[in-house]
């Protein structure tokens, strides 16, 4: 997570600095007074309040030298506060199984993956090797290899490229690999057989759906789309999206939609002077944004400009992984990345513990959709309770994909 420096002696500045906090946690599963202090550039006995502060909340779980995030708990194993069995560790000699993980990116979206996929591997006393792949079919299959081909592995987890002509034959070998491998935000398309792979992925077009459902509860009847072109996760955003508006009695077709990929990149102004108009000329007032950064883009030009964010223009973006630190916050879906990690990792174990007879099972879970300041103005922060203050108001929903 990026160094935010914060004040420690500003009011204004504590429900940001715990927010901080919060995502630190979130995204590490853990935090060390020390160290935290450190990156938000505060003292230790500042954290140290935060941290009781949010103890008291509901929200965490103080621990010697730091803080635990609460109700971690996953299908397959304990708790994240409670402590950690004897023997567990991150790898070494002591370790039952080694997996392989390979991702395509150590930055964005990611790092919450791979902190919870650590995480299980250190309950279960499994020893993670990490490998990342430049998200081309053949860097795939390069680094996917390697580590099946490295003594000791007893099984992968896999992000594969999923969007070109490659992806089927990649899978396909893939299968055919001497181990258990599952699937991380990524299943196999609906045309190819899965055999035996398993995934744990987020529901990306329920997270949509809530979206839709929020912004049309604020009044909204127009509810624009704009989503990266190219990123895995924009078809599911798209179709639930789609669903939804159609549920509500809206029309997609009538919808403004278009990528954003553009929305970060030089020349920006005029692309969302563009954006704005389209807008306007449709009386839309409500859009959906993939991912964060574009979204950021937009509410930062309509303060720019003088549109009113969110009396003018509600925005909501997707993935939650910056949306907080915008002006003002931005409302986002946030997927269960650090779920997704965790349960890679435990369908490992299980499918290693209970041999090839167990059913493959293939996990769907749902985002939460945190709201803040950019798509309601009755959610300002003064007003809300103070839990939803430290952590957003968060609507959320589970749907699991049965075995299959």
């Amino acid at each position: 997570m990026t160094e935010v420096p914060v004040s420690e002696r500003s009011p204004s500045f504590l429900q940001q600095r715990q927010e901080l906090l919060l995502q630190l946690l979130r995204t590490e599963g853990s935090i060390v007074v020390s160290e935290a202090a450190a990156r938000l550039k505060v003292s230790e006995p500042t954290i140290r309040r935060d941290v009781n502060a949010l103890a008291k909340r509901g929200l965490v779980a103080r621990v010697h030298g730091g803080a635990t995030l609460l109700g971690t708990r996953s299908p397959f194993g304990r708790d994240a506060s409670e402590p950690r069995r004897q023997g567990a560790s991150r790898g070494g000699s002591g370790a039952r199984f080694t997996f392989g993980m390979v991702v395509p990116s150590f930055s964005y979206y990611w790092p919450s993956i791979i902190a919870g996929a650590r995480a299980a591997a250190s309950d279960t006393r499994a020893e993670l090797i990490l490998r990342g792949s430049s998200g081309s079919p053949a860097d795939d299959r390069k680094q996917i290899r390697i580590l099946a081909e490295t003594p000791g592995v007893h099984g992968l987890i896999v992000a594969p490229v999923m969007d070109v002509a490659q992806s089927v034959d990649l899978l396909n070998w893939v299968q055919e690999l001497p181990m258990p491998v599952v699937m991380a935000e990524r299943r196999a398309p609906g045309t190819m057989p899965p055999g035996r792979l398993e995934w744990a992925v987020s529901d990306h077009a329920a997270g949509a759906a809530m979206a839709v459902q929020h912004l049309y509860a604020q009044g909204h009847r127009r509810v624009g789309l704009f989503a990266s072109a190219g990123s895995p996760t924009t078809k599911h955003v798209q179709r639930g999206w789609r669903d939804q508006l159609r549920a509500c009695g809206l029309d997609p077709d009538q919808q403004v939609t278009g990528p954003a990929n553009a929305f970060t990149e030089d020349g920006r102004d005029a692309l969302l002077d563009d954006v704005l108009a389209q807008c306007s000329a449709s009386s839309t007032r409500a859009l959906l944004v993939h991912p964060d950064p574009p979204a950021l883009a937009l509410v930062q030009h309509c303060l720019d400009v003088g549109v009113r964010v969110p009396d003018e223009l509600a925005v909501v973006a997707y993935d939650d992984e910056v949306a907080h630190l915008g002006q003002p916050a931005v409302t986002a879906v946030r997927p269960p990345k650090q779920h997704v990690g965790r349960l890679a990792v435990e369908l490992l174990v299980a499918r290693l513990n209970e041999g090839p007879r167990r059913p493959a099972h293939r996990v769907m879970i749902s985002p939460e959709l945190v709201v803040r300041n950019s798509s309601s103005v009755g959610v300002a922060a003064g007003n809300r309770p103070p839990a939803e203050r430290a952590a957003g108001f968060v609507l959320s929903q589970a749907r699991v994909q049965p075995p299959q």
